[in-house]
């Protein structure tokens, strides 16, 4: 079947009984939500799994590689941590390319750089490959943080837009989860390979899902835009206004963005600068990164089996990003910001104290225990989009976590944890001061009580 017909099929509405039209998933969740929709939102997505996989790798299959390959500490920090640096590139890169020459040709060079990584990890010999694989995960996955959740949002409708983009975070962590349930089982290299299977699947649906409706807007090409969400909302439907919404916002955005980029800076736009930089650095200074890197490491200083620990982080995390994303509209940002970051504090508390019982030779039997108990309360924090400086910094800040992680783990396992968990309580603090409740608040409220 070529692309035009597997278009038809998931655009054109089947008759059912009676005479009556519907789509598939029309009876139970809207007109709104189409065979096509639902098909570009799984093709976009699989990215994600991909970005997950990527990031749960190193931890994964630390083990085997610095047995096959004899890997020093250095070395293999160097590896984990390329791909915090290459996503602060890609990342930057990513907006002004999709907003060049497209959504679909950006994530067509994202997953270039994704096979690109993941090659050069299967065949490496030596540790030069196995960094250079890394460095082009990084470009893809910085490319990818910002891309996906971007598509998704742009082609779907606002009513269900949250759930979508939903589901984005939720493949992340499965990506994560699974690399680390299959690394117990298989060899560094396999475990490659399954994480650059999704990546070809991406190529292959990217022939066949629209372009962005927004981006065609964007550029003026007017009835292609009008095309697109026609065949993204379905051949009955009636997207006049939904077409006349986005394209008020564009014009809003392009008057908006006028402003130079020095005018950030000015002192009325302090306090926001400072809320958005400043939570996603203290936060990401609470060791979640160093965390999802290393995790295996973690294990083996604590004694503990490094198969049961990462299993048993695989099986939880799933269902608890689930339901942090179900809880996050109902509760607020605020409260489960709060609720991560204290249990965050905790547990890295607790891995802590496990240590300095261990090193007092007091209740060693209970180190293991208490660390998987910690660990298990500190959440894989994998960040989604953001403004090209907030995203730059993240991605620096992880950089240095990650890289310095397995050193100060050599130098001292307590004092990692107590120092992680001192940034979570300073984290803690910051919020309560500074970041506002946005739920159920207009953008207009938000940027009111943060501007001075």
């Amino acid at each position: 079947m070529d692309r035009e017909n597997i278009e038809q099929a998931l655009i054109k509405k089947p008759i059912a009984k009676n005479g009556t039209e519907f789509y598939g998933a029309d009876d139970i969740m809207g007109s709104s939500v189409t065979p096509l929709l639902l098909f570009s939102t799984f093709v976009a997505i699989s990215a994600s799994f991909t970005f997950g996989c990527a990031t749960g790798y190193s931890s994964a299959a630390q083990t085997g590689i610095v047995a096959d390959l004899g890997l020093s500490t250095a070395q293999y920090s160097i590896f984990g941590s390329m791909l915090t640096f290459g996503s602060m590139f890609g990342a930057i890169a990513s907006g002004k390319l999709a907003d060049l020459v497209g959504r679909k040709p950006t994530m067509l060079l994202m997953d270039i750089f994704f096979i690109i990584g993941w090659s050069a990890i299967i065949f490496a010999e030596g540790a030069w490959y196995l960094h250079l694989g890394r460095l082009s995960l990084g470009f893809g996955s910085g490319i990818q943080s910002y891309l996906t959740p971007v598509y998704v949002a742009e082609i779907t409708p606002k009513n269900i837009r949250g759930a979508f983009s939903a589901a984005h975070q939720i493949l992340v962590c499965v990506g994560v989860s699974l690399t680390f349930f299959l690394g117990n089982v298989i060899a560094w290299q396999t475990l490659a390979v399954i994480g650059a299977l999704p990546c070809l699947l991406h190529v292959f649906g990217l022939f066949f899902i629209q372009e962005s409706p927004r981006w065609l807007a964007k550029i003026g090409k007017e009835k292609q835009f009008i095309d697109t969400l026609q065949c993204l909302r379905g051949v009955n439907a009636d997207v006049t206004k939904e077409a006349a919404e986005i394209q008020e916002s564009i014009e809003t955005f392009s008057r908006l963005s006028r402003s130079r980029f020095m005018e950030m800076f000015e002192k009325k736009y302090a306090l926001a600068l400072t809320v958005v930089v400043g939570t996603l650095v203290i936060v990401t200074l609470g060791g979640s990164m160093g965390i999802v890197f290393y995790a295996s490491s973690i294990f083996k200083v604590a004694g503990s089996p490094i198969s049961f620990g990462t299993t048993a982080i695989a099986i939880i995390q799933v269902p608890v990003s689930a339901l942090g994303v179900l809880i996050l509209d109902r509760s607020g940002r605020r409260p489960v910001l709060m609720a991560s970051l204290i249990g965050a504090g905790f547990g890295s508390f607790l891995v802590g104290s496990a240590f300095v019982l261990q090193d007092l030779n007091q209740l060693k039997e209970l180190t293991p225990a208490l660390v998987l108990i910690g660990v298990m309360l500190l959440p894989i924090n994998i960040k989604g989009s953001a403004g090209s400086l907030a995203t730059f910094i993240y991605m620096f800040v992880s950089w240095i976590v990650s890289y310095a992680f397995n050193f100060l783990l050599e130098w001292s396992p307590s004092g990692t944890f107590f120092i992680f968990a001192t940034f979570s309580g300073l984290a803690i603090l910051f919020v309560a001061k500074l970041v506002p409740e946005t739920k159920g608040r207009t953008l207009e409220e938000i940027e009111a009580s943060i501007l001075i």
